[in-house]
């Protein structure tokens, strides 16, 4: 895995390869060592490969840039996940240009699947902190992971509240996973290390330059089966992300806000543009209800066939119907309580357990 790993990374360095037709050359070859192998007429077969970007793809091979990414990422503890592995997130992999490489600390999980990205301003207003609080700790309790930017304000809030409430959190990063950014974010991104995932596409070491947060703002939309935009001036990167999230087929929700203030204007306009207006978390989960029944469908016809990872084996055999509270089970599997959410909300959707009123679980 290695070799291909830095075969991978070798062709995405050369200039004018990128996700696409990186892409597109797996799709034609198969195998790393196919494409360094073939000729020049055939890699020119892929659309936008001319004979001078044919010749550099020959001569890629061993690219000491790939190599030294490598022995950076080995070094700090990051885990370089690629397009054609089985854990690169579902919703991600949906969507137009997915990355063809993330680089992340933390881990992915099925239950990722099930995120809501919470998006708005970096200067928020006492209004919009209270909101972002209220929605980001409500989703934690309906079992959603929180994915956002690691940004000051908003993005900064609903990471910090869905840790609190022990919910899951995802941050995606505007440069490489190894920057922390802004710096006084350093004890949340350790946090979300532990309790979720810090992920980036940009190479270690790539500075936040500000054509990369755009690019971020595609991936908080991708991972996510909606975005929710709590407060936001005309101008903010927010609206970026829920132009992302239409692109994507994604739900767009916004939160109204004061017609006399600068920082409600993005809201307010997106509101009348057609996005959910949302006063409580219920108007988010009755929206994706349809979603959310589809997956459970699918479930259901394929549980027969379900194999169960060995983490939800053993906490599926530590319910039964008598209800058991969230702490007791992630006690009683030595895990923390975002994990076992994690795990729980997996088996809900399978359709194995059940939530009850005060985080209690059975087993159906």
């Amino acid at each position: 895995m290695q070799e291909s790993l830095e075969g991978l990374l070798s062709l995405y360095l050369v200039d004018g390869i990128g996700s696409i037709r990186l892409r597109a050359l797996m799709a034609k070859f198969g195998q790393v060592q196919t494409i360094f192998n073939a000729d020049e007429q055939t890699l020119m077969s892929i659309e936008g490969i001319d004979l001078k970007l044919a010749r550099r793809i020959q001569a890629a091979k061993n690219n000491p840039l790939a190599q030294e990414q490598l022995k950076q990422a080995e070094k700090s503890g990051t885990k370089i996940l690629t397009f054609w592995d089985n854990d690169y997130p579902k919703n991600l992999k949906k969507i137009y240009d997915p990355p063809a490489f993330l680089f992340l600390k933390g881990q992915f999980i099925p239950a990722d699947e099930f995120a809501i990205a919470i998006v708005g301003t970096r200067l928020p207003s006492s209004y919009g902190k209270f909101c972002a609080e209220r929605l980001s700790q409500d989703l934690v309790q309906k079992g959603f992971v929180i994915v956002s930017g690691l940004a000051r304000g908003i993005d900064t809030l609903a990471h910090q509240t869905a840790l609190r409430a022990g919910g899951r959190t995802i941050a995606v990063l505007g440069s490489g996973v190894d920057i922390i950014y802004p710096a006084e974010n350093y004890r949340l991104y350790n946090q979300i290390s532990e309790n979720g995932v810090v992920v980036s596409e940009f190479l270690l070491g790539t500075k936040p330059d500000a054509p990369n947060f755009p690019r971020r703002n595609r991936i908080v939309s991708g991972l996510s089966l909606g975005v929710l935009v709590v407060e936001a001036g005309l101008k903010s990167g927010a609206l970026i992300t829920a132009n992302y999230s239409l692109e994507h087929n994604r739900e767009v929700f916004a939160i109204p806000g004061n017609i006399n203030s600068p920082k409600s204007v993005g809201c307010n306009r997106l509101i009348m543009e057609g996005a959910k207006l949302v006063l409580g978390v219920e108007d988010i989960v009755n929206e994706l209800a349809p979603q959310l029944d589809h997956l459970a469908r699918q479930n259901r016809i394929q549980r027969a066939q379900i194999t169960l990872s060995s983490e939800e084996k053993k906490l599926l055999d530590s319910l039964s119907a008598e209800p058991i509270h969230i702490d007791a089970i992630a006690a009683e599997n030595n895990i923390s309580i975002s994990q076992a959410l994690g795990i729980l909300l997996s088996l809900e959707l399978k359709e194995m357990v059940k939530q009850v009123p005060g985080k209690y679980f059975i087993r159906y």
